[in-house]
């Protein structure tokens, strides 16, 4: 398994994240479009997802609510905006304005789920486009990166035991 690498294009308000999982990609993209294993994973260490709402297709939305260790509910929703069985989902992030997470963190954000067969094994790239530069730093400042790395942890963990 590769670790989990982010970066970003300079001249783009963006934050990419890509990570190999030693699981074939239809079993990857199906960790993202089923709410019952979505459940199981999302979010970083120490949160729970109690509840998830999945319309996998274009103009359907999602809505997952992720419970932190404090024990406050972060929503995270979108709309789909393009879904390509088992290459791509694209979603609009919409923001919870009473607080910047889920959905919220980073807010407004168009966010490209991109599955890849390598080697047997699939490459996922997360490229998450904000609306500005400030939003950007923003989110990095508030763990976008740590958290995206860690929920990745704990979906490449979930794939190992199924």
């Amino acid at each position: 398994m590769v670790a989990t690498t982010a970066g970003s294009m300079s001249d783009a308000p963006a934050i990419v994240f890509t990570r190999i999982f030693d699981a074939p990609r239809e079993l990857v993209f199906k960790m993202f479009a089923d709410p019952k294993h979505l459940m199981q994973w999302w979010g970083p260490k120490g949160f729970t997802c109690p509840s998830c709402e999945v319309d996998l297709r274009v103009g359907g939305a999602f809505l997952l609510h992720m419970r932190g260790p404090d024990g406050v509910i972060y929503p995270c929703k979108g709309t789909y905006q393009e879904i390509i069985v088992p290459e791509r989902i694209v979603y609009k992030g919409t923001a919870d304005d009473s607080h910047p997470c889920g959905g919220g963190l980073p807010p407004r954000a168009l966010v490209t789920f991109s599955f890849a067969e390598q080697e047997r094994k699939t490459k996922l790239t997360i490229d998450t486009r904000l609306e500005t530069h400030a939003d950007r730093e923003a989110a990095i400042k508030m763990g976008f990166e740590v958290g995206w790395t860690q929920t990745l942890e704990r979906l490449a963990d979930y794939l190992a035991h199924l």
